[in-house]
């Protein structure tokens, strides 16, 4: 083929998207026939298109001498060029589709450290393929912080504790469960006590307990069983604390699990806590003034049912591992007898 013989472009003429569309084709294909083929087109309509393009950029786009067009230099570098173009039309036309289809254009969230994280990447991922033009702000905050954060509106969004005082205007719902555990390092004296620990022996050592960096819930304390305390504002402050044998304290069964399995960590019984494990409930909030819009809504939904699965497989390792120890139990009684 001869390739074509380019003329300097006319003002009148104007570049299509099709155009732009068609030359990447063939880029991507290696061949006109190639993509007519993927674009279920004729081969004469790509490639009058090409050369129609190539006319009205005034350079040749491909060396027509070979068995297969090759990309000129400049076809090369325009490649990228139409690449980035099309690319803009199509999130220009995606965001104008959520905006009529109520998708908000951005986004700001603040989710409690005790949320799963494995769970929040895992909805955020699907998130980002499902609403790729919804521009996010992610806050890791801990109890009151994340009401305060919605309250204040610097997020529209949050999940978070519960708080003694709720900011005036704010919505909230139940959204998921985090299985807590009360842990020690293996080496701590509570660690290495029998049965289910007294009141009185757990008042004697330190309990190392999350605090928050807001007014709503400043001094707000449940589940405070020592009268010795370490308050710290950082979950993962606390767990190497925690890890360092420092004192005892509640943690997400997530957080500990890895610990557990290799033993740095032992779980405690404590009586006046009654279970070996409890929950703590998160809340899904806004401000009832601005409710979510699509894209929101979808996302608050699909983090509750990740939590949820996740809880039920730590539900299920915790009984594995309470099921191993009873054996381990079982079998130092019957070589001791």
């Amino acid at each position: 083929m001869d390739k074509p013989a380019p003329s300097p472009p006319s003002s009148s003429d104007a570049l299509t998207l099709d155009q732009l569309r068609l030359f990447l084709a063939v880029v991507d294909s290696g061949g006109f026939s190639a993509a007519a083929r993927s674009l279920k087109r004729a081969q004469s309509a790509v490639s009058y298109g090409v050369a129609n393009l190539e006319r009205q950029l005034g350079t040749a786009l491909f060396d027509r001498g070979g068995r297969k067009p090759k990309l000129t230099q400049a076809g090369d570098e325009l490649a990228a060029e139409a690449r980035a173009v099309c690319s803009q039309v199509d999130r220009l036309r995606a965001r104008a589709h959520g905006i009529a289809q109520g998708v908000e254009p951005r986004l700001a969230i603040a989710v409690d450290h005790m949320f799963p994280l494995r769970a929040l990447v895992h909805a955020l991922r699907e998130f980002r393929d499902r609403y790729p033009t919804v521009s996010l702000t992610l806050h890791t905050e801990a109890l009151g912080a994340v009401a305060e954060l919605v309250g204040s509106g610097v997020c529209s969004l949050g999940i978070g504790a519960e708080v003694p005082k709720w900011p005036a205007g704010l919505e909230r719902r139940p959204l998921a469960r985090v299985m807590m555990l009360h842990v020690a390092a293996k080496a701590h004296p509570l660690a290495r006590h029998r049965g289910p620990l007294p009141g009185h022996l757990v008042r004697e050592y330190v309990q190392i307990v999350l605090a928050d960096r807001s007014l709503l819930s400043r001094d707000y304390e449940i589940g405070i069983y020592s009268q010795r305390r370490w308050r710290v504002l950082d979950l993962a402050a606390k767990h190497e604390l925690l890890r360092a044998g420092l004192g005892w304290g509640g943690m997400p069964a997530h957080v500990v699990a890895d610990d557990l399995a290799k033993r740095r960590l032992v779980r405690l019984h404590l009586e006046e806590a009654g279970s070996r494990t409890y929950e703590a409930v998160l809340f899904a909030m806004h401000r009832a003034a601005e409710p979510p819009g699509l894209a929101g809504r979808w996302l608050v939904d699909r983090l509750g049912e990740a939590c949820d699965a996740l809880r039920g497989e730590e539900r299920r390792r915790v009984a594995e591992h309470a099921e191993k120890k009873g054996r381990g139990r079982d079998r130092i009684a019957t070589s001791a007898s």
